[in-house]
């Protein structure tokens, strides 16, 4: 009998003697039924190696070996005795071959333990005591290899499905913790519209969570959930609230800017310049403090207040523009008088540079009124002149005036005196050669002298 070769995966078994007959069964064993494969058409193939494991007795029963032991597996009527354990010997063979098939499954870890497990409760079954020939003993080894492998793939599996559980949860924290943070902003401070788009991403997230993330222990998703729901809801209800409220002060806002726009465009067509001006003003005071509408009907009303407005200021700028044209001669006669009175400086004689001034101020206000753009240029002018002449007059009246003559006189003789007093204290000092009194003496003198001589010259702008 040739040796075939193993299955895949394995080594090839180690030739063994053949099994020792065992013990004559008895008529009680005989007599148990026994599998009876349904009779087929023999197929040739090649010698199995594994029928060194069984026999086959005169009776045509078939025996495998277990260790020092051996059992009857089955017969195959109507065949020889070698094709008979061959038969058994092939189909030990396919047993064997799915056992390794599954043990080269359970190595990949792509293939889970769940996956194994039906082949591995088949198999197990299969492998209790099977009417087959092989080595029963290298397939419960593989068999036992499988159930290590599952095993140790179940623990790793486990290992993984509490990490991936622990970060989901973290996950789930992670957005539960954001959406709390968003719902307690003060609500004078939220940006309304990225805050709620960035809640419902986060509603998105947690949904994909549930779909494709590991699954929570279903107390933990519920505490999640209600912590999360909850932030939402407070959102949502504070952004219900505060919309109601801005849309209640839009509406009160457009209704206050409506009657501002209607006193408006009652104002445009006015004549009243200045007093509809002042009006215009009050109008666009009140527009600012009246808040926000909404943008669409803010703008229109907008457009309809500024086309009253320039209306009006369009109208009153046409009407300055042509009596700006009217007192363009007025503004020759000026030009003309502020040249004559600039001859008037330097002020030399007061007296007749004021009559000078006079009469050009007369003159002046005769002319009329000059454009509005030449107004500030020609009065300010005229207001230097006017400053220079007046500056002159003051000067010449302090230089006249008696009290501060008299004062600037006693002055004088009051240091003259005080001055006579210290030189006679000097002279004592020397006499009696007192070194340091006369230095702080000698110092006393020149300040005395300078002030002497400051008083003098003042008191001189007097005579």
């Amino acid at each position: 009998m040739s040796e075939q070769n193993p299955p895949a995966g394995e080594a090839a078994p180690t030739p063994t003697p053949a099994p020792r007959p065992g013990p004559v069964p008895s008529p009680a064993a005989l007599a148990r039924p026994r599998p009876r494969p349904a009779a087929a058409p023999v197929v040739a193939h090649a010698p199995s190696d594994s029928a060194r494991f069984g026999r086959v007795a005169e009776d045509g029963t078939v025996f495998v070996s277990e260790g020092e032991s051996e059992r009857a597996v089955g017969s195959y009527p109507g065949a020889s005795a070698e094709d008979a354990l061959q038969y058994f010997a092939r189909k030990y063979d396919e047993l064997y071959a799915s056992a390794d098939l599954l043990q080269r499954r359970a190595s990949s870890p792509e293939v889970t333990a769940k996956e194994l497990q039906d082949g591995l409760k088949k198999l197990k079954e299969q492998t209790v005591e099977p009417n087959i020939v092989g080595d029963l003993g290298r397939l419960r080894e593989v068999v036992e290899r499988i159930e290590t492998a599952v095993a140790q793939k179940r623990k790793t599996e486990s290992a993984a499905r509490a990490q991936a559980k622990a970060e989901a949860t973290t996950a789930r924290e992670a957005l539960v913790a954001e959406a709390e943070t968003i719902a307690a902003q003060p609500e004078q401070s939220i940006q309304w519209k990225q805050s709620s788009g960035r809640m419902r991403e986060l509603l998105e997230e947690w949904k994909n969570h549930q779909r494709s993330g590991a699954r929570l222990d279903k107390d933990v998703e519920a505490k999640l959930w209600e912590r999360f729901a909850r932030a939402r809801n407070g959102f949502d209800k504070m952004r219900k609230a505060h919309f109601a409220q801005l849309e209640e002060t839009r509406g009160a806002a457009k209704a206050e800017k409506e009657a501002l726009v209607a006193e408006a465009e009652k104002l445009s067509t006015s004549t009243d310049w200045g007093t509809t001006a002042g009006a215009f003003k009050r109008l666009m005071d009140q527009w600012r403090r009246a808040g926000r509408a909404s943008r669409s009907d803010d703008d229109a009303l907008w457009e309809r207040f500024r086309a009253a407005q320039d209306a009006f200021f369009e109208a009153k700028d046409r009407v300055a523009a042509e009596e700006d044209e009217s007192y363009r001669p007025n503004l020759e006669v000026k030009e003309a008088l502020l040249a004559e009175a600039q001859k008037i400086l330097p002020v030399s004689d007061v007296e007749r540079a004021k009559a000078q001034l006079r009469t050009i101020q007369d003159r002046w206000e005769k002319a009329g009124k000059v454009p509005r753009a030449d107004v500030e240029r020609t009065e300010g002018a005229l207001r230097k002149i006017e400053s220079a002449v007046r500056e002159a007059e003051d000067a010449r009246w302090s230089k006249s005036n008696p009290e501060a003559a008299a004062r600037a006189s006693s002055m004088v003789t009051q240091l003259e005196a005080s001055l006579a007093k210290t030189r006679e204290d000097l002279e004592e000092a020397r006499a009696k050669g007192r070194a340091k009194k006369v230095a702080d003496l000698e110092e006393k003198i020149r300040t005395q002298e300078a002030w002497l001589a400051q008083a003098r010259t003042s008191l001189s702008d007097f005579a």
